[in-house]
Order: structure tokens, then sequence, then C-alpha cells
């Protein structure tokens, strides 16, 4: 019996990948629980020894010699103890190796409920342990089911499941069954369920990892990444700086012949990405964020939001705005600033409202 006992956790071992020192707490608690149930004993009265290494495993109730018996299940006289062995004395603790078949069959049931919610949970743990490693990097996930109804896609992440739902996807982007697509691990949850993993497509991080990934220069510290917007599947601006001197920040986030950034935009489907260099002179900073648009002057307004006003060529003034806006309000969230965009000559021509500032 024991043989089979630690053949089928070395099985359970190899399998389920948990560890044979967890399985043995799980199933000494499992088995404490059902002596403790068919014998109406305490956790004191039951001794559980399990020894892979030698292949041992045996189940014990333990005793107290007493001079006057008042529960026979956990108390013994000093006449039945030295009926057992001579030496025994008063005080003294008796082991009573137990026979499995003894346990009860209601005692066996519980035994192996224990267990099995013990490996569930170990499982859990486990897959918790592996996703929360995974939390705020990039993952390469499998398509497994996609709700049109719901617009929700399920994905494989390893041993665990995730889904991206309508308002993590970039808007337009389709997906097939088998798949693989990159995620962001925004958040991994425990829940009663097991591990819930936060994915998502349109989060700016996503963006940032990438980068990270593809440029050395990101990954070894030379360049860093000081702020980025984005608004998935159109647009990410990205401010980049470096604290040596003699590396161009942009140009290596750009690649060879716009290698590195081209394959970006590649995995995100042909957006659009800015890349500008940070400044610690917000002026400066506000004008290449601005980008493509060329900027004639920044004012920084008085007050205690951030607010500036930006004056630009009459010809670069729907550049610098951009489609429905979206240029001037990635500039915004990009510096932190509320931006005013106004033409070189004051005018804004017939056919052209004043437009209003750009909100962070």
């Amino acid at each position: 019996m024991n043989a089979e006992f630690f053949e089928a956790l070395s099985m359970l071992e190899k399998e389920r990948g948990l560890t044979a020192d967890y399985l043995i707490e799980k199933i000494e608690a499992a088995i404490v629980i059902a002596v403790k149930k068919d014998y109406e004993v305490e956790d004191d009265n039951v001794l559980v020894e399990i020894d892979p290494e030698h292949g041992k495993f045996s189940v014990s109730l333990v005793r107290d010699v007493v001079e006057e018996v008042e529960n026979p299940k956990i108390q013994l006289s000093v006449e039945e103890a030295q009926a057992i062995r001579k030496s025994y004395k008063l005080g003294d603790r008796v082991v009573t190796p137990l026979k499995t078949k003894d346990f009860g069959r209601i005692a066996a049931q519980t035994a192996k409920h224990v267990i099995r919610q013990g490996i569930r949970e170990a499982e859990r743990n486990q897959l918790y342990s592996e996703m929360q490693s995974k939390a705020h990097e990039i993952v390469t996930a499998r398509v497994l089911r996609i709700d049109p109804e719901r617009g929700i896609v399920a994905l494989e992440m390893g041993k665990g499941e995730a889904v991206l739902p309508r308002s993590e996807q970039v808007p337009g982007e389709e997906f097939y069954e088998g798949q693989h697509v990159q995620v962001y691990v925004k958040d991994v949850l425990v829940t009663e369920r097991g591990p819930k993993i936060i994915i998502s497509r349109t989060s700016e991080q996503l963006v940032k990892r990438m980068f990270e990934m593809e440029v050395p220069e990101i990954f070894d510290g030379t360049v860093e990444i000081r702020a980025i917007s984005r608004e998935a599947g159109v647009r990410t601006k990205m401010a980049v700086w470096s604290k040596d001197e003699n590396v161009d920040p942009v140009g290596a986030c750009i690649g060879a012949h716009g290698a590195r950034v081209n394959k970006i935009v590649e995995e995100l489907g042909g957006e659009k990405i800015d890349i500008v260099r940070w400044s610690e002179d917000v002026a400066e900073f506000i004008s290449a964020a601005l980008s493509p648009a060329k900027v004639v002057k920044v004012e920084i307004l008085e007050g205690e939001r951030k607010a500036c006003r930006v004056t630009v060529p009459d010809h670069q003034l729907s550049l610098a705005i951009g489609n429905k806006g979206q240029n001037a309000r990635l500039c915004a969230r990009l510096t932190g600033y509320n931006i005013d965009i106004r033409p070189e000559s004051g005018y804004y021509g017939e056919d052209e409202e004043e437009e209003k500032p750009a909100q962070e």
C-alpha cells in the first residue's frame, strides 16, 4: 500500500508540477481531519508520519496514560498502558498505529476531499505565482475562443486563460482562433475561482514594453522613456531622454532606416508612433511634443493649472491640432499641460472655428 501511495505522489508531482513537500503537507492535514472525525479526538491525539525518502507512511492514535480514565478515546489507565509495554508510567503518551482500513469510509472520503481541495489550491497558487511573475509585462497568448456578441476574446496564457474585453481591444482589430497575439498584463488578482488575469491591447504600457524589448539602449538604461500617451490603433507619442550626451535617444528608438520603430508599428497594425526628445525645458518639450507640426512660440501661462499657449505658422495649424484634435490631445497628455494652439496671424480663417485648448 505504501509503495502505491508514494508512486501516486510522484506521479502527481510530475503531472501537476506540484512539490512533494506541499502535497505531503496537504495529505497529512487531510488525514488528521479524517481521523479526528472518525475517532472524535483532537489534533494533538493524531500522529501522521509520511517519509517519501524511506517509503514510510503511518497514522497513529496518541493517548495519555492517566490515573483515572474519563475519555477512553484519548486516555488509558496505567494498567492498560503496561499491558502494551511494561515501561509505560503515569503521564506517558501511548502511540498506537492505525490500519488504513480502520479509518472508516467517511474518514477516507473526508481525506480524499481535502486532498483534492489541497491539490486544486496548490494548482491555483502555482498558476497565480506564474502569472504574477508576468504582471506588467508583455505575454504572447493564443486565441482560444471568440464571442462576437459580447465582443470578448478568450486567450490561452501558459497554463491559464484570460479574457480580452472589447474595451481593451484596439478598435477595428480582428482575431481568429489559433492566432498568436501580444498582450500587456495589467494585473493579476486572487479570486475564489483562481487567479484573474487583467490584460490589454490598448494600454500605452504595451508600446513602452515593446520598445524596451526592441531597443537595447532602453533595456540597458542608456535611454529612458520619460512619458508616453496613446490612442490605440491610431497614434502614440513617446518622449525619450538619454543620460549619455553621445547617444541620440530618438535615433536609437527609430533604428537604422527606421527598422526598430517599423517592427513595432507592424506589430500594432500600422499605428503611427511619434518619438520626441524629452527636455527639462517645458517650452522646448511642448514644441517637440507637437511634432510633426512646427512651433513658433510657447508661452507658459501663470496659474495653478498647468497651461500654455502655443503659436504655430498658419499653414501648420491643422497639422498641430490633428484630426479631430488628436495631435494636440496626445501632446497634452504627454506633457501634462493644457494646450491652447493659435495661428501665427491670430486669424483662424472663415472655414475654421477657434479651437478650444487641448485637455490633458
